[in-house]
């Protein structure tokens, strides 16, 4: 279903078609979004991950976007996933508080579009699809969940920008994002910028494959019992090269590392903390993280770090604190076993992922349609 305004549709019965509340009274900041609308459109993406909720809001600019507002929530929505199979009312219940602050935020910028994806623990749980029907009774957003290949082709888009090919020749990459509830690995043709390219436009890296395992930080934790001592540690490196087995034999990647340069890029919470920790900071600062290139040895050096600090100082350090502390190991092991699997010798830190790659396809869309340009119009697309 799509709803518009400016073709006889008022702002009221957009914000009815998702079920938001629309304001009782016509203030400044009603008035401000009047006049957004008529500028540059606004766009807005909700990624309802494993662990955490999150929220952006954007306007296209000349190479991307210019971000409104965020928001991010950890939830735990995975919690008890592992062991029971189902999502539980805990969980639940606060991943629907987070999910109706987003909703309330939503109200009060009026984006002209609004795509709403969940990913491992709704695909795994048996009742992830009543808790996102009770989600939109509740909220009116409408979430999909969506395939594994999506989500890994969204992690792709947001973090295209940072990939071209520096040779004569196409090159290849591997991009990763270990999630909540599993790992998504891609394995990418990446062209190589070519002198008289449109930088505004770069031609986008091409999926060749991609694979999800069933390893994420959150259901490694629980199948640990939240203490993950050094036997553990090398089982689930173990675990996860023997998960990729498969994905290597038909890819042959190792032959294509032997024969030249291939990239690897990663974008979850444990490639940040490992690049926290490499650059000593106190504070996260994602402006010197984001794009970072580490080689091998520094990410090794960072891994001991965080393995000597123990779970009392995983939870003392300002850039982990006590509710990141637990999954921060599971998620070195299972890059440690990209790291074995495939011998790249550098890493690119991506802080971007798939709310960015969400907002990155809706613009695009959007200038694809020059039509649509000649008039504001809100468009909340509702699936399901």
């Amino acid at each position: 279903m799509a709803v518009s305004e400016g073709e006889g549709v008022s702002r009221a019965q957009v914000a009815g078609a998702i079920g938001l509340a629309t304001p009782s009274a016509p203030g400044r900041y009603r008035e401000s979004r009047r006049t957004r609308m008529r500028g540059a459109p606004v766009f807005a993406a909700i990624d309802l991950g494993t662990n955490n909720c999150r929220m952006l809001v954007g306007t296209p600019e000349a190479r991307g976007f210019r971000v409104l507002d965020s928001y991010s929530r950890l939830t735990r929505l995975g919690e008890g996933l592992h062991g029971e199979g189902r999502l539980g009312q805990p969980a639940m219940e606060r991943t629907l508080a987070a999910l109706e602050v987003c909703a309330g935020r939503l109200e009060r910028t009026a984006p002209r579009a609004i795509r709403a994806v969940a990913t491992e623990a709704c695909r795994r749980a048996s009742n992830g699809g009543d808790f996102l029907r009770e989600v939109r009774a509740r909220t009116g957003l409408p979430i999909d969940i969506i395939t594994t290949r999506e989500e890994a082709e969204l992690a792709v888009e947001s973090c295209a920008p940072l990939l071209t090919a520096a040779s004569a020749a196409d090159g290849r990459a591997i991009l990763f994002d270990i999630g909540g509830g599993s790992t998504e690995i891609a394995w990418l043709r990446v062209p190589r910028a070519s002198a008289g390219a449109d930088r505004r436009a770069p031609a986008r890296p091409e999926v060749i494959g991609s694979v999800s395992i069933p390893f994420g930080v959150v259901t490694l934790d629980e199948a640990y019992g939240g203490m993950l001592d050094p036997a553990g540690y090398s089982r689930i490196v173990d675990q996860v090269m023997g998960a990729l087995g498969d994905f290597e034999r038909t890819h042959c990647i190792r032959r294509e590392i032997a024969r030249g340069p291939v990239r690897m890029i990663g974008t979850s919470g444990t490639l940040t903390t490992l690049a926290t920790i490499s650059l000593g900071l106190q504070h996260y600062q994602r402006e010197r993280v984001d794009g970072l290139v580490l080689d091998a040895g520094t990410t090794r050096a960072a891994t001991r770090t965080l393995r000597g600090l123990g779970m009392a100082g995983l939870r003392e350090h300002r850039c982990i604190g006590p509710s990141r502390a637990n999954y921060v190991l599971p998620g070195c092991a299972i890059f440690e076993a990209l790291q074995v699997m495939w011998p790249v010798g550098r890493v690119t830190v991506a802080d971007r992922g798939l709310r960015d790659g969400m907002l990155l396809r809706m613009i695009r869309d959007h200038a694809s349609r020059p039509a649509a340009m000649g008039r504001p119009h809100t468009v909340v697309h509702c699936r399901g």
